[in-house]
């Protein structure tokens, strides 16, 4: 178990190895859950994007059009986190 100190600002600074186990790149969010006695839920925040916020996403930006394989490989990237 880690053991972590809080600063006078009451601030709590996560090492690498809990970040990285958790899946979280520096510039992403996590979340916190308050539970009964004390106790504290942290994980990785994941975005709950929607198929309707995706459509149209590139519209205009780009002249390319995307074979279907590539498509694919994109929503694959973005299933496994990669970007």
């Amino acid at each position: 178990m880690a053991s972590l100190a809080v600063t006078a600002k009451g601030q709590v600074t996560l090492k690498r190895e809990l970040l990285r186990h958790m899946g979280v790149k520096p510039g992403e969010r996590i979340d916190v859950e308050t539970l009964p006695d004390g106790a504290l839920r942290i994980r990785a925040a994941r975005s709950a994007g929607s198929i309707t916020g995706f459509i149209g996403l590139l519209a205009g930006k780009t002249r390319k059009v995307a074979t279907i394989e590539e498509i694919n490989e994109a929503i694959a990237a973005g299933w496994a986190r990669k970007r």
